[in-house]
């Protein structure tokens, strides 16, 4: 399995446009993403769990009962959500891709991102639609990537190639997200393409059980969106034996799978809105996977720790505060603690005790991009990772004045 260049248009039959279209009064900034493929696929999909839903969902919803899809229409500067008209929007969106790719207006996905209780038009779409047809391209991906940012400093897409059944398979993806992201699948939009051959069914069940340690372990500011989506398509142009629900080749893909989410999950995180480092906590020596989860992603959320990263001070009660607060029940009497970062680890705590500790090596780690929280529970064999960023005055300034 290796990385290749591409984007979501590296599997075979996939193209992607991005254009502006009026949605944002920047004309510089592309605003509508066309992601298409030739033939039509089997789609998979995962949503918010927010209780206030976006009109793209809920069409959503309808459009993927038969678990196929051929196109997905994204608009970015308006998320459509709580606005009057939305589903009327929506299914208009659909309408006019449908209409413009030849295709059924159920094979067409559509999500939008921005400011929530916006109105929404119709317009927009009705003169963009068409020309974003029109500029689809196998070299596409950047351009979509780039038309659904919104405060995200750099697109985000990426691309491997892996083999099943003796053929080879290619799986790309693009993403948004840099603020309003805690999933619980922010507003994240993340699009997935493959040509392996994967039956409905084995798409979804790949995609629920990938989230729990991806998309779902992410945190930027502990706030979860209306209209988180990650949607999956598969065409099967690669050619290989139908992928199942279980054997080799469904656990290929999931590694392929696994492999895309964690790079676009960091790319995320380290792009968080403000950010200046990328932080991972990793937790090991849990007692089940539910507890490393939970406790990994309690303690990238909590801003006292965030900020304790900004300022490079090694505050690690902070973390110990958090792994202590965090929901599950377990014993916090033998909790061991690293700060790392590239091959440099500082222990700070054993058997949940401070240790003497070299505060300028510590502070050498935590002055670094990428910066590893390492706690080990001590109570078992299992672990998980959780993927967020520091907290900065810039934070503040973004979103003091997102709307206006």
């Amino acid at each position: 399995m290796e990385y290749i260049d591409k984007g979501i248009c590296a599997p075979k039959g996939f193209k992607a446009s991005g254009i502006h279209v009026g949605f944002r009064k920047n004309k510089r900034k592309r605003d509508l993403a066309l992601v298409y493929s030739e033939t039509r696929c089997a789609a998979a999909a995962v949503y918010t769990r927010n209780k206030v839903k976006s009109a793209p969902i809920m069409v959503n919803l309808e459009h993927l009962k038969d678990g196929m899809a051929q196109a997905i229409i994204c608009n970015s500067g308006n998320a459509n959500t709580c606005a009057p008209n939305g589903v009327e929007v929506a299914t208009g969106a659909c309408r006019l891709a449908a209409e413009a790719l030849g295709i059924d207006e159920k094979d067409v996905i559509v999500c939008s991102t921005g400011v929530i209780g916006e109105r929404m038009f119709l317009e927009p779409f009705e003169i963009g639609v068409p020309k974003a047809a029109k500029k689809l391209s196998y070299d596409g991906s950047t351009a979509a990537a780039r038309a659904i940012m919104t405060t995200d400093k750099v697109a985000k897409e990426i691309a491997v190639s892996f083999e099943i059944d003796g053929k080879e398979c290619r799986m790309g993806g693009i993403a948004k997200g840099s603020g309003m992201i805690n999933p619980n699948m922010a507003t994240m939009l993340c699009f997935i393409t493959t040509d392996a051959n994967v039956e409905p069914a084995a798409l979804q069940k790949a995609l629920d059980a990938d989230i729990l340690d991806t998309f779902n372990q992410i945190s930027i500011d502990g706030d979860t969106s209306t209209n988180d989506t990650v949607a999956l398509l598969a065409n099967g142009m690669a050619g290989n034996a139908p992928v199942t629900c279980q054997g080799e080749g469904f656990d290929t893909f999931c590694q392929a799978l696994r492999k895309v989410s964690v790079a676009l999950c960091k790319a995320i995180a380290a792009d968080g809105e403000g950010a200046t480092k990328l932080l991972e906590c990793v937790v090991s020596g849990a007692p089940d996977k539910d507890v490393a989860r939970k406790v990994s992603k309690t303690v990238i959320r909590s801003d006292l720790v965030k900020t304790a990263i900004f300022g490079r001070d090694a505050n690690w009660g902070r973390v110990l505060c958090a792994v202590g607060y965090s929901e599950p029940e377990f014993s916090v009497e033998n909790v061991d603690m690293r700060l790392a970062s590239g091959s440099e680890e500082v222990e700070v705590c054993n058997a949940s005790v401070a240790c003497d500790f070299d505060e300028e090596a510590a502070k050498r780690v935590l002055s670094r991009k990428v910066v590893r929280l390492l706690i080990d529970l001590n109570l078992g064999s299992e672990s998980a990772i959780a993927y967020g960023c520091d907290l900065t005055y810039d934070y503040v300034r973004i979103n003091g004045s997102y709307r206006t």
